[in-house]
């Protein structure tokens, strides 16, 4: 879902990588080889023992699944093989964004199940938190396999297995959610205000298209991060710069009084190809509301994005 399929991004990579240095070549191959290894399950039963059953955090919110968005239709590329498990290539894509980072080692394939409007359940090849795996990412699942077509789409997604969270407090068993269609646009599914700890400011993206976004400028004072429901980039599949950035809106309460709204002045995590953005804000105060405007980002299937908006939590 969140690889970018079009052949333009594809062609402007193998470029990039021709230009870049021998010892970067080498690098990127490293890289490439090693990414998303360790960040996948194929395990087809849930192989988690825990007594953890709560399903309530003590910061009050539910454990829930807060969007399923079928995004590809065997659409997933032959390199998604490398960079997201084994017979990933021409399956369908399907990121699950949850109310909490998740625990990579209570996760497996056989945790999630998918049904079909037809009540078909479908085959899960593999699930992994990849490509979104920046700190404080990890609540976007993205479950391949088949479980879809145009004709008979996946309509629900639950959890069936004991899938921890990352701090392992709740437990998403018997969660579920409906999916967004094939057809629609991809919209905000969640935002935070991200921990100064996890800024990071100044920071590269990696070589790769994937596995690491760029940070914040110096001279930050504030950081939101927005996570959509599926990997977004301008269409025809180039990364969003200052259009995009002056689209998004923040609602900031100051002083616990008054309410202003402003742009941000730059946009970090950046260049790694997953569903997340980081608002870069040059005010204090408190972020209460994100909003973005219809018709700007499209998700791999060039499908453009709704009027989105979503509350901002406390990370």
């Amino acid at each position: 879902m969140f690889l970018k399929t079009n052949p333009i991004f594809l062609l402007a990579l193998i470029l990039g990588y021709l230009l870049i240095s021998g010892c970067d070549k080498m690098q990127v191959i490293i890289e490439a080889n090693n990414y998303g290894h360790d960040l996948a399950d194929s395990t087809q039963q849930d192989t988690t023992e825990t007594d953890v059953t709560a399903t309530r955090h003590p910061d009050g919110r539910q454990a829930a699944l807060l969007s399923a968005f079928f995004g590809l239709d065997d659409g997933l590329p032959r390199i998604a093989n490398k960079g997201i498990c084994e017979g990933a290539s021409g399956k369908d894509g399907m990121p699950v964004v949850f109310s909490h980072e998740i625990d990579l080692s209570s996760m497996q394939a056989g945790d999630f199940r998918v049904v079909s409007a037809s009540g078909a359940i479908g085959k899960i090849t593999c699930v992994t938190l990849a490509p979104a795996d920046d700190v404080g990412e990890s609540r976007t699942v993205l479950v391949v396999g088949q479980y879809g077509s145009i004709d008979d789409q996946p309509v629900s997604v639950e959890i069936i297995g004991n899938l921890l969270s990352k701090n392992g407090q709740v437990n998403f068993r018997g969660a579920r959610n409906s999916v967004i269609a094939l057809e629609e646009g991809p919209t905000i599914s969640w935002a935070e205000i991200v921990p100064e700890d996890q800024w990071d400011l100044g920071k590269s993206s990696t070589l790769l298209p994937w596995g690491g976004g760029s940070a914040c400028p110096l001279g930050t004072r504030q950081v939101v991060r927005v996570t959509w429901a599926g990997g977004v980039t301008k269409p025809g599949g180039q990364e969003i710069d200052d259009n995009e950035r002056t689209a998004y809106r923040v609602t900031m309460s100051v002083d616990g009084a008054s309410e202003i709204e402003l742009v941000p002045f730059a946009i970090g995590d950046l260049g790694d190809g997953d569903n997340n953005h980081e608002l870069c804000l040059d005010r204090d105060g408190m972020p209460l509301i994100i909003e973005f405007p219809a018709g700007l980002v499209t998700d791999p299937r060039e499908d453009l994005n709704p009027q989105t908006r979503a509350e901002v939590t406390v990370g």
